[in-house]
């Protein structure tokens, strides 16, 4: 993509810039390449960290070469559209129809639409069955791989389970057959013989009148079914030292480390509950090898530990304690994102908030202590009372519940207690410590999942879903509480492919060529366009919803989770009977039939939860011998290039993690979220260039080799970025400059534009009209304006006055005041901030 007629036409163009910190070397003459995509935006597919964990396994390997490529948002599907462009990765701009394979990762059913976006850019054919010898090998895997039959027309593969060791082999029976000069049909057949690899087609699906499944059998007296890939530990960790780290901003932007994979705890609706087992934890060492070269080689502020249940790591409270020790006196925090009620002492969350108060989110997923027990969740109202209650007296102001309507067997008394338990969870806020407490409630419709044991329940219709949120909403009117539920609309959509055949395929690519896009976004999603498709197809949306006989062929039964289905049955009638199922990891085998215990075991560390030693809880948090010394630096930059596509606070980000890596340590404000004393000049409209930004920074000790200072962060700056000086600073930061810009046009200027610039000094005022908070204002930006000048036909030098905390103006809304350029014409200028001077008055 062309960056000067591409990037400043769409919004967020940082999307597409790639060049993250910490990217492999590219090996362009690969035998085999990769492009890995997961389809959706760049800030939801960045906070991703399967996609990152294959990206670098990959590229590790000899001869195999890995990139990236994400969905591009609407605006710039249309301008791609429009001028032709195909898609491309983001490392080398390789377009994505030239690589040997395509891995996209599914993590939900709303990401489908994207994928046929993804293809359809990459002028790549929808079907599998209608590629060519020249298409790459089109590969699916992650969450939806375990029942992949809505879309397993569009993919020439698929890896059902964990991706790490099956990457590579995949890669390597790619790179032997085409040594062999096998064609392509060939190469896929051959990676139906890797274990965990599924051949869409190498099975052919049967129905009966009614639309039911009656079987999905193999074609050519194969296996009746495709195992998961299971890795059995977690002991590799090599490949998770330099993570990518965005120079835009995305979701979830912090360090994360997997502590464990796959959970026990037998929750009846959960898919990765079942689909993840066992448990393989990892030890205190490696995570704190990970925390140490992950925030060394970032520059991050925040390390999440991520488990399907962080809680259950049974190493925390000797990990945790451990991270705080190490990393509070940096002031970089610890986020546990999936903690569970019970699993949290009081030490732990006296631990946790010691640098800053992160999310408090607890999931009851229930309200009364009946349908807990129907779903195997395994706490009760008291377990979440107390940390609530815990978690208000050591400071937090505000704690997230998330629970689900539609939950087989539910009632509305169940509804009702919804309500109950949050009133109960704010009153333990009343009484404990000082200052407002609030509450976030979250609720979602349960939507029924392949290989668990409620794949047979029926799932709410969108009226049910409604009524029942509705009289939630009715029940919660206590100030402090705030109701968000999930759209039901998306959650039926979501079911209906969830739980869907070969037949949506069909559905699927004639709501996208209706205008199908991101469903997962509330702004784009619409439901009328997908049953006005099924009307068109005489699909019945609402039977995928209904519930299943336990003896009816499902359309994953071919996919084997290496879960037993007499474990289902049993654990839905248990549900029934509320009888709890233990964790296997803490009691004995629950006969789910994965486990051989010779390689495939559940690995815990800590398996009596025995407490750590005293020596590795103590409190050895660093006092800094400096603290009372300050030392001010005025540090100069340049951001030349597709960099200058960022915005003011991705710069600032960028400039926090440079010092964090280059190990320059800045003084930070005291408080509850302390951040770095830095400041910064002036903001640069998103797509300026300039050889002189500048900040100011205080740190704890002196810069004795300024020159050395400059190389090592200019080593650790993305590409585009260099820092041009670094002198001490002794006096205040220049709060009113003047800054000068060169400004280049496509064109050369007419005469009545050139006039127009030679009179300028004669002009009294040049107003211009901006919206602020739905009001028009007018403003005199003729006193910003120093001076202007033609330098060439098609070049103007321009000086602008900024003065801080008062309204200024940009190089480009001057110009276009001035010249009464159109919008289209003010996105083709160049611009190039070339000096500043601090203002005299």
């Amino acid at each position: 993509m062309d960056d000067q007629t591409f990037l400043p036409l769409i919004n967020r163009p940082g999307r597409y810039l790639g060049c993250e910190f910490n990217l492999p070397e590219i090996e362009t003459s690969a035998e085999v390449k990769w492009a890995l995509i997961f389809p959706d935006l760049y800030e939801i597919g960045m906070s991703h960290q399967g996609l990152q964990i294959l990206y670098h396994i990959l590229n590790d390997l000899d001869s195999v070469s890995a990139e990236r490529c994400y969905c591009p948002a609407p605006d710039a599907e249309v301008l791609m559209r429009r001028r032709t462009i195909s898609l491309t990765t983001l490392e080398t701009a390789t377009p994505l129809r030239e690589l040997d394979l395509i891995g996209i990762t599914l993590p939900h059913e709303l990401c489908y639409t994207n994928v046929l976006t993804i293809l359809d850019l990459a002028e790549i054919e929808f079907r599998a069955d209608d590629r060519n010898e020249s298409s790459p090998i089109i590969i699916g895997g992650g969450t939806c791989a375990f029942n992949p039959e809505p879309v397993a027309e569009l993919f020439d593969a698929f890896v059902i389970g964990d991706g790490e060791e099956a990457v590579a082999d995949v890669s390597h029976m790619v790179a032997s057959l085409k040594a062999k000069g096998l064609n392509r049909s060939s190469i896929i057949d051959g990676l139906g013989k890797i274990d965990g690899i599924y051949i869409p087609h190498m099975f052919q699906p049967r129905y009966n009148d009614q639309g039911e499944t009656l079987s999905v059998a193999p074609l050519q007296g194969g296996p009746n079914s495709v195992k998961r890939r299971v890795l059995p530990d977690l002991d590799r960790i090599d490949h998770l030292h330099r993570p990518l780290v965005p120079n835009a901003r995305i979701v979830h932007d912090r360090l994360a480390v997997e502590v464990a994979r796959g959970c026990t705890r037998g929750c009846r609706f959960c898919q990765a509950g079942m689909t993840y087992r066992p448990v393989r934890e990892r030890s205190v060492k490696q995570v704190m090898e990970l925390a140490e070269q992950g925030i060394g080689h970032s520059g991050f502020d925040e390390i999440s530990l991520l488990s399907l249940s962080t809680g259950d790591y049974s190493c925390l409270p000797e990990v945790l304690p451990e991270l705080m020790r190490r990393f509070s006196s940096e002031k970089v925090s610890v986020a546990m994102p999936s903690m569970r009620v019970g699993t949290l002492t009081r030490e732990l969350m006296d631990q946790i908030r010691r640098v800053r108060k992160t999310g408090f989110t607890l999931a009851p997923e229930a309200g009364s202590e009946r349908l807990r027990q129907t779903i195997n969740k395994g706490i009760s109202e008291t377990d979440l009372l107390q940390t609530a209650q815990q978690a208000y007296a050591l400071g937090w102001n505000l704690i997230k519940l998330y629970f689900m309507i539609g939950l087989p067997t539910e009632t509305e008394k169940d509804i009702e207690a919804i309500a109950d338990l949050v009133e109960k969870t704010a009153l333990a806020g009343e009484v404990s410590g000082r200052g407002r407490k609030k509450i976030s409630v979250s609720v979602g419709t349960f939507v029924p999942k392949p290989h668990t044991p409620f794949q047979w329940e029926v799932q709410l219709s969108v009226e049910q879903s409604r009524e029942r949120f509705g009289l939630l909403k009715s029940k919660l009117r206590k100030k402090g509480i705030t109701l968000k539920y999930h759209d039901p609309e998306m959650s039926f959509l979501e079911g209906v492919f969830s739980r869907g055949d070969r037949r949506l395929t069909a559905l699927l690519i004639n709501a996208w060529e209706s205008g199908a896009r991101l469903d997962s976004w509330s702004e784009h999603f619409d439901l009328s366009i997908w049953s006005d498709a099924a009307t068109r197809m005489d699909i019945d949306l609402d039977d995928y919803l209904r519930e299943r006989a336990e003896d009816e062929r499902l359309p994953w039964d071919h996919i084997d989770p290496m879960i037993e289905q007499e474990f289902f049955v049993a654990e839905r009638y248990k549900s029934r009977t509320r009888e709890y199922t233990p964790d296997c990891r803490y009691h004995s085998c629950q006969k789910c039939g994965l486990c051989d215990f010779k390689t495939i075991m559940p690995v815990v560390h800590n398996r009596k939860k025995s407490p750590p030693p005293r020596a590795a809880i103590r409190d050895e948090t660093v006092v800094e011998d400096s603290a009372e010394n300050h030392y001010r630096y005025l540090i100069s930059y340049s951001r030349i290039g597709p960099i200058c596509y960022l915005g003011h606070l991705e710069f600032l980000q960028i400039i926090h993690r440079a010092l964090r890596r280059a190990k320059l340590k800045p003084h930070f404000s005291k408080g509850f979220n302390p951040s770095p004393k830095i400041s910064f000049g002036p903001a640069l409209p998103v797509g300026t260039m300039s050889y002189c930004e500048f900040f100011s920074v205080d740190l704890l000790k002196p810069i004795t080799k300024p020159a050395e200072a400059k190389n090592i962060l200019n080593h650790v700056l993305p590409a585009g970025m260099e820092i041009t000086d670094i002198s001490a600073l002794t006096g205040k930061l220049a709060q009113n400059i003047i800054s000068t810009y060169d400004i280049t046009f496509p064109r050369d200027l007419s005469e009545s534009e050139q006039s127009l610039v030679a009179d300028f000094d004669s002009i009294d005022s040049l107003n211009i009209e901006r919206f602020r908070k739905g009001r028009q204002k007018s403003l005199d930006i003729r006193p910003l304006i120093k001076g202007i000048a033609l330098k060439s036909g098609n070049r103007i030098t321009l000086k602008l006055i900024n003065r801080s905390s008062e309204p200024g103006t940009k190089p480009v809304e001057a110009l276009a005041a001035l010249l009464h350029l159109d919008e289209a014409e003010m996105l083709t200028l160049q611009i190039l901030k070339t000096s500043w001077s601090e203002l005299e008055e």
